[in-house]
């Protein structure tokens, strides 16, 4: 009889900054696994908020080394309601459009945070930015100190 592990419970904040939309831009999140924490930023010379919010979520789900049951803070109704109302999976099922004439944006990163969230369990849980969550104000911290740096790379997804 094989005994199955118990799937390790992970809660990870997120956020994305850019200052001018679009331009530079960072992100931010913070993981939590009892008293484990680990916290990860990065950014681009040239991106979108949505973008960044969405790349907060991707690469803290990466960083994961093991199949794990997730509760994912964000203050991004872009990506809460893409992935709780079905929308990006319904622009994914249509080749990427959003209708018949509107082509889905972000498509590559939508792409990688489905299959992400086909790996793992994730929920996606909603919380109003600057409103005193310190996980939601570390990550907000984060993303615009990425935003900020010298020298980021180009966001090779944008534009598309």
């Amino acid at each position: 009889m094989t005994v199955a592990k118990p799937v390790k419970q992970v809660k990870i904040y997120t956020d994305g900054a850019c200052l001018g939309n679009p331009g530079p831009g960072g992100y931010g999140a913070v993981l939590l696994y009892g008293t484990l924490r680990k916290e990860l930023f990065g950014g681009f010379r040239l991106t979108t908020n949505n973008r960044m919010e969405l790349m907060g979520a991707i690469v803290a789900l990466q960083s994961l080394k093991t199949i794990c049951d997730i509760t994912l803070f964000t203050d991004s109704q872009y990506v809460v309601n893409g992935i709780n109302k079905g929308w990006a999976r319904r622009w994914r099922q249509r080749g990427w459009m959003r209708n018949k004439t509107e082509k889905a944006v972000n498509p590559d990163l939508w792409e990688l945070l489905l299959n992400l969230c086909e790996r793992h369990q994730v929920t996606f849980v909603w919380v109003r930015g600057h409103a005193g969550d310190p996980e939601n104000e570390r990550c907000d911290e984060l993303s615009k100190q990425a935003a900020t740096a010298r020298d980021l790379p180009p966001d090779k997804g944008y534009p598309l």
